[in-house]
């Protein structure tokens, strides 16, 4: 509980009020969540380096509207709503927008939020690091808005209907999205194939 207070509590703006207390399922959530968070927020384009921040924001945000969510509803999509609106205002900002010189970052962050380390073979870790890297360069190559149903849907297996409340869109719309999402992410990694054969 402590931790989850002063980590909320120094993200807050100087001389903005508290929010309203702890809600008692909020560290529940908190604590069960984050990873998936976490993982959403890098799916979603977040750099590495800046996933720790990001995703203190989303939980910021989280806290300040928990008390609006309906327990009836699985708590994913809802969170996954504010992990994207969080890394909307990430991607519009123009220090994001220009290109990282130096070393990839891909490394992992040594947060402490960071996914644990798998023991597994080493070639096992290799296929499986190479898979995750071309997913993610293939992810980058959509639209934020169909990124956004394509993760929801495909990679957390959430249905539509509950993809297009989240996203607070027409289920037609998150169909057309989802659509052009699958089309334009297979062309990516045709391509993206292609390209690391030809190195």
């Amino acid at each position: 509980m402590s931790v989850v207070r002063s980590a909320i509590a120094a993200r807050q703006a100087p001389g903005e009020a508290a929010p309203a207390p702890l809600v008692e399922d909020f560290p529940a959530v908190f604590d069960a969540e984050l990873p998936y968070v976490w993982a959403s927020l890098r799916r979603l384009g977040v750099r590495p380096a800046d996933l720790e921040d990001v995703t203190h924001d989303v939980f910021i945000h989280v806290y300040r509207r928990f008390h609006e969510r309906d327990p009836a509803r699985p708590v994913r999509p809802w969170l996954f709503a504010f992990a994207c609106r969080v890394a909307a205002d990430y991607r519009r900002l123009a220090r994001h927008r220009r290109e990282v010189l130096g070393g990839s970052e891909e490394g992992g962050s040594g947060s402490r939020f960071a996914a644990a380390s798998r023991s597994e073979p080493a070639d096992e870790a290799f296929a499986r690091m190479e898979g995750e890297a071309l997913v993610h360069a293939a992810l980058e190559t959509l639209e934020p808005d169909r990124r956004a149903v394509f993760v929801l849907h495909e990679l957390d297996e959430c249905p539509i209907p509950e993809v297009a409340r989240a996203l607070d869109i027409p289920v037609n719309t998150a169909y057309t999205r989802l659509r052009l999402a699958r089309e334009g992410f297979a062309a990516a990694v045709k391509r993206l194939r292609v390209s690391r054969r030809e190195r």
